[in-house]
């Protein structure tokens, strides 16, 4: 028989209520005595059923995910994955909110998270550049006891971050761009959308460490940021382009590529330099067919949104994680292997 809450009282000689208040981190027990309960459940091997519990206790997780308010293609379809999700984990007593900001806002984002500790979330959730208002908001929404994760871009302070190793798909691009222009000679232009953004620095980070390593006849030039402002990136890639002729190739580290497409078509170089970019977004689906673009790195949307909703879950109730469960892989994708996209549901003519 599997062990229950009333074996670990007796195992640990105290009573059911102070089980209860160690199982679920209540406070006003003493250190020896939770000492006293956990070592009596790894004596035991109990596993709790936290599913039967919450039930039992009505237990409900309104949680918060905070998006950038912008119209990138990758938000909006990262927005719609995590609404999905929402839905599909609303039978287990899940609400999902999902909360927009002015992009180039760390103020106003600072203010949203501040509102956030009285409203009875039981964890949050946000894709943002990383500045020392939004550490201190992160900061004091921990303090609170309220569990913040990092998606996409990591924030060093967060609990967990979701998304993939930015680094290693920094490297990825790198050794994609060095075989596509045959290791040199040539320059690269690098684009950005911030970078105070941590996968924006830890892209060029990695980029940077297999170029120079592997193909140091491709000199690399400086991060251009765009501040996902196109009139911003159509200058800095106009000016660039005129004052390094010898580019072959353009690295979009994110965010901006409808924009980078456009600006090339209208220089005349559309399908004449080599283009790696991450995200497999509508535009950038396709802009490979049309050979605007060589390559993207991307993530699996779905995983990543239903991994935040089961990371914050486990953060809520002081769970461990299955760390291969929640890993988000890095995908290459080219014009050759592009998904196949799911045809549309058949409608009723009668409905």
């Amino acid at each position: 028989m599997r062990p229950t809450v009333n074996d670990i009282a007796r195992e640990a000689g105290v009573s059911l209520a102070t089980v209860d208040r160690v199982l679920n981190a209540r406070p006003g027990v003493r250190e020896k005595t939770v000492k006293a309960v956990n070592d009596a459940i790894a004596r035991l091997g109990y596993v709790r059923d936290l599913s039967a519990a919450n039930l039992a206790r009505s237990r409900s997780y309104r949680l918060a995910v905070l998006l950038p308010d912008t119209e990138s293609q990758f938000i909006q379809s990262l927005a719609a994955a995590l609404v999905e999700a929402g839905q599909a984990a609303a039978t287990s007593r899940t609400e999902l909110r999902l909360l927009r900001f002015p992009a180039e806002d760390p103020h106003a984002l600072a203010a949203l998270l501040g509102s956030l500790a009285d409203r009875d979330y039981a964890g949050v959730a946000l894709m943002a550049p990383e500045t020392p208002v939004v550490r201190d908001a992160v900061r004091a929404l921990r303090a609170r006891g309220l569990p913040v994760v990092a998606l996409v871009s990591d924030l060093p302070n967060a609990d967990h971050f979701i998304g993939i190793d930015n680094r290693a798909a920094g490297r990825t691009a790198g050794v994609l761009m060095g075989r596509f222009l045959g290791g040199g000679p040539g320059q690269v232009m690098v684009l950005g959308q911030s970078l105070l953004a941590r996968d924006m620095i830890e892209r060029r980070r990695g980029f940077d460490e297999v170029m120079l390593r592997d193909f140091p006849g491709l000199e690399v030039l400086q991060s251009l940021e765009t501040h996902g402002s196109p009139a911003t990136l159509r200058q800095v890639v106009v000016e660039m382009l005129a004052n390094a002729p010898r580019i072959r190739g353009i690295y979009a580290m994110g965010g901006g590529n409808r924009s980078l497409t456009q600006v090339l078509a209208e220089t005349g170089l559309s399908g004449k330099l080599t283009v790696i970019c991450h995200e497999l977004t509508p535009h950038v689906r396709q802009a490979l067919t049309t050979g605007e673009i060589a390559a993207v790195i991307t993530q699996n949307l779905g995983h990543l949104a239903r991994s935040t909703l089961r990371v914050l879950r486990a953060k809520a109730d002081r769970q461990p994680l299955d760390a291969a469960q929640e890993q988000i892989r890095i995908e290459i994708v080219l014009r050759e292997n592009l998904p196949v996209l799911p045809l549309p549901s058949a409608i009723d003519p009668l409905a």
